[in-house]
C-alpha cells in the first residue's frame, strides 16, 4: 500500500500507465489519481524519464520477492510450476503492473533511455532466475533465461492485447524443457 506522497505517485503513474497507456501518463493526472496535491508528482519525478525509471524500479521492487524462489528448485517440474505460478500472480494480482510494464515496452522503442531502465530490471530478474537453469544443468543459463522472458512477453501480450485468457503451463514446459539438457 502507497503510503508517502512518492509512493501514491509512482502507484497512479502505473495504475495510469496500465489502464490507459503512455498518451495518458502526464504528472496533472498521476496527482489527481494520487489525490496529491497539484504538482506534487513534478517534485518527485521532474521529467517523464524519471517518472517511467520511478515506475520501474517500484516493478522491480514489487516483482523480486515473487520471483526468488525460483533460485531454489530442484527440479524442472519445480521450476514449470514455478513460473506457471509467477505467471499467475503478474497476469492476476499484478495485471495492471504487467500491463504498464507492456506500455513501457512499446514506448522503449523510442526512448533509449526507457530501454535502458527496461534492461535493468530484466537483469536483476534474470539474476534471480539463472541459478535455476545452472542447478539443472542448462548448457546456456543466460539463453535459458532469456527463452523464458520472451515467452512470458508473448504470453502477456496476448492475454493484454486479445483480453483472452491462455494455459500457460504448456508454453512455460516447453521452453523450459527446451533449454535443458
Amino acid at each position: 500500500m502507497a503510503t508517502t506522497q512518492r509512493q501514491r505517485a509512482v502507484h497512479a503513474a502505473t495504475e495510469l500507465l496500465g489502464s490507459a497507456g503512455v498518451r495518458a501518463l502526464t504528472h496533472r493526472k498521476v496527482d489527481e489519481l494520487a489525490g496529491l496535491p497539484a504538482g506534487s508528482t513534478s517534485n518527485y519525478f521532474r521529467t517523464r524519464a524519471a517518472l517511467f525509471q520511478g515506475v520501474l524500479d517500484a516493478m522491480v521492487a514489487t516483482e523480486s520477492p515473487e520471483v526468488e524462489p525460483l533460485a531454489h528448485v530442484r527440479t524442472a517440474d519445480e521450476l514449470v510450476d514455478g513460473l506457471v505460478d509467477l505467471m499467475d500472480v503478474l497476469t492476476g494480482p499484478l495485471l495492471t503492473t504487467t500491463s504498464a510494464r507492456m506500455a513501457l515496452l512499446v514506448e522503449a522503442g523510442h526512448e533509449p533511455e526507457l530501454r535502458a531502465g527496461l534492461a535493468r530490471g530484466r537483469a536483476t530478474m534474470a539474476r534471480l532466475v539463472r541459478p535455476a537453469f545452472q542447478a539443472l544443468g542448462a548448457p546456456s543459463p543466460d539463453f535459458a533465461v532469456d527463452a523464458v522472458a520472451i515467452c512470458f512477453e508473448g504470453l502477456f501480450l496476448h492475454a493484454l492485447a486479445q483480453h483472452a485468457s491462455v494455459d500457460a503451463r504448456p508454453h512455460i514446459d516447453l521452453v523450459v524443457r527446451a533449454c535443458l539438457p
